[in-house]
Order: C-alpha cells, then structure tokens, then sequence
C-alpha cells in the first residue's frame, strides 16, 4: 500500500508540475528549453523526495529502526557535503541561471572570463564557444557577471577620425547623406542611425560617433557596413582621413655643424 501510494503521489506531482509549467510558458512566452529544464529539475527533486520517504516507511513497516539510520545518514551527507563544496555550489548556482532566466542556448554572452555562444547549459556547467572556435567549459559555481548580448535591440557603434583642416559641417553632412536610409536597406537594422557629431579630439584630428540599433548579434555586421560605405563616400568627396603626423625639428647648433660639414 506505501509503494502504491508513493506511485499514485508521484504521477499526481509530475501531472500537476507539467500542466503548471505548460501554462506558464503559454501564458508568459518564456523560452521553452529554459522551461523544460526547470521542469525535468523540479520533477527529480519530487521523485527522489518520494522515494525516500516512501522507502523510510518501508523500513519501519519490517522492523527496522529508522531513526538511527535516518542519523547514520545525515552523518555521512554531511562528510560527502564538505567534500563536494565546490560541486554543490556549482549546481546551485545552475539552478538559479535557469531560473533567474540569465542566459540559454544560442546567447552570445561573456562569463567567467570567457565569451562565446552558449553550446550547452546544465547544472553545474556552461559551454561557450566564441568565435575562433575554441570551447570553453565554465563551472557555473564561478560566475559572478553575466553580461548577455542577445536581449533586446543591440547598438552598433563606429568612430571615425577625420584630419583636422577638413571642414567639420561638409563631413557631418556627407556621413548623415550615407547613414539617411540604411534601414530600409539592412533588416537587421531597427533604428534609422543617428550622426551623434563631434565626439574627441585628439592629436591625430577629430573623432566623430555614429550608432544605431540593430537586432541581437548583428550590431558588428552593421558597423563594418557603415565603416564601408564611410570610406567609399570620403574617397569621393576628397575627405581626408586622420594620419598620425611627426614634426622634426633639429637643433640650431646641430644645423650649423652640419652646415659647416657641407662647406668642407
């Protein structure tokens, strides 16, 4: 009758657990693999919690005296605890990204010193892989920043400097001419640019700053585009890029040593 029990509870728990979450996803539209995960989580938590309770009454019900084993168990739980601190944490701290919604698979994001595309999210471990195609494998327990580059509308940020005797207004008026309709060319563009003006100056000339919005991980797309177009309409319009110059002044002393060296 207890494992009859036991049975009917967990079926009643599994049932009740995935209609709560099929209608939380419907209702809210959250990520289905993030469900599921949590989902498969909570359903072993329940399954080994009633089998334990289950089997403990099992073993009284023949005569076992529980209470001692109960004890006995709690005591080597503890000595397997301080043992596996680090695998505890891990998983803590995996429970709570899945939870928490931080990250899933396909994010681009930066973690534990690393950044890359999330290959794979459990437990006690992220793998990333970035764009060399290198793969890093994170234990959950050591990240403490997540940045995420895939939430949201994304900004594309270009700089460009230009030398110091070009007219300021004919360059800002060449690069909005550039920049005027690139959203209706590019998809992955979800705000028209916008030519913020002079942004530094420097020794080398004067910066000016261009951003726009794009979508997740087309931002870098979208800023070698401008960059492109950017130096096909200065070479048409004669505008100057910035170089780094270098002035050499020499010594009058040196000048007349040299001066008189010539003579001789």
């Amino acid at each position: 009758m207890i494992l009859i029990g036991a049975w009917l509870v967990l079926k009643f728990a599994c049932l009740f657990i995935n209609r709560l979450f099929i209608k939380r996803r419907l209702k809210t539209g959250e990520a289905e693999q993030r469900m599921q995960t949590i989902n498969t989580l909570l359903q072993s938590v329940c399954r080994y919690l009633v089998y334990f309770v289950a089997a403990v009454m099992v073993l009284d019900q023949v005569g076992v005296r529980t209470t001692s084993l109960i004890a006995g168990a709690g005591i080597i739980g503890l000595a397997v605890g301080f043992g596996a601190q680090h695998l505890v944490r891990d998983v803590i701290s995996g429970f709570f990204i899945v939870f928490e919604n931080q990250y899933v698979v396909g994010d681009y994001i930066q973690a534990g010193g690393a950044s890359g595309l999330v290959q794979e999210l459990g437990l006690r471990m992220t793998r990333l892989r970035d764009w060399g195609g290198e793969v890093h494998i994170i234990p959950n327990g050591e990240i403490t920043r997540v940045t995420n580059f895939t939430r949201g509308s994304m900004r594309a940020l270009v700089d460009i400097t230009v030398a110091y005797d070009e007219p300021i207004e004919r360059v800002l008026s060449v690069t909005r001419q550039v920049v005027e309709g690139m959203k209706s060319e590019l998809p992955s563009i979800t705000e028209d640019p916008t030519v913020l003006g002079v942004n530094a100056l420097d020794q080398n000339g004067v910066t000016l700053r261009v951003i726009a919005k794009t979508l997740p991980l087309k931002q870098w797309d979208v800023e070698r585009e401008i960059r492109r177009r950017l130096k096909e309409a200065f070479e048409q319009e004669s505008i100057s890029f910035a170089t780094q110059q270098v002035i050499v002044t020499e010594h009058p002393a040196r000048s007349e040593e040299s001066g008189r060296e010539k003579d001789t």
